[in-house]
């Protein structure tokens, strides 16, 4: 699998959170953490979906960031095709027909024709499902929870209040957790509660 050295990273031990930030900050911390105690279980999670990160952590610090270093680097043909595009953002190039006075009116928008087809094709998007990004934040907090807090006072009624959409009563639920749980949770749970919330990331990433 390919990872990303500044893609948001969390690692844990149990339910205590020992590292956060970038994934390349994150590694080096989990790495000095298992030479201190080997016999720790650690997980490391991204930030978007919690999905686990596997990292192999024999050797040396410099050995186990050469063996990273090789999941960071996706294969690439041999014969380089330069298109347009960001790829690096995860913006692709590909065609569209329009007629001219689409393009006309384009053109006048803020931004210009790229950005502005980008906010319409979101927005269409929330029309049709509005509750998606919603839905797929209380699935990432959800599946982090489930890994990790599973033997904590109360974790069921936090469950449910997650997925009930009940703020107030959910942080009050964890409220005694582990600080680090607690603070984490905040940043990976903050559209499961307010849909509001992806919009406007949305609409800041694409200026």
């Amino acid at each position: 699998m390919y990872y990303s050295p500044d893609q948001l990273s969390a690692a844990f031990v149990g339910s205590n959170l020992i590292a956060t930030g970038a994934l390349a900050e994150v590694v080096h911390e989990v790495k000095r953490h298992h030479d201190a105690h080997p016999n720790d279980l650690i997980l490391i999670f991204d930030h978007k979906k919690s999905q686990p990160i596997e990292v192999d952590l024999r050797g040396s610090m410099e050995e186990v960031f050469e063996r990273l270093e090789k999941q960071q680097k996706p294969i690439e043909p041999k014969t380089k095709v330069k298109k347009p595009g960001r790829p690096k953002l995860g913006v692709v190039s590909k065609e569209v027909t329009l007629l001219p006075r689409h393009w006309e009116w384009l053109a006048q928008q803020r931004g210009g024709a790229s950005i502005t087809l980008r906010r319409l094709v979101g927005e269409a998007m929330k029309a049709a499902d509005p509750q998606a990004e919603q839905r797929s934040a209380q699935q990432s907090t959800y599946r982090l929870m489930t890994a990790v807090a599973g033997d904590l006072p109360n974790y069921e009624d936090a469950i449910r209040a997650l997925f009930a959409a009940e703020k107030d009563d959910f942080f009050n639920i964890i409220a005694d957790w582990p600080e680090g749980l607690r603070h984490h949770i905040v940043q990976i749970s903050e559209v499961a509660f307010d849909p509001l919330s992806a919009s406007e990331n949305q609409e800041s990433e694409s200026k």
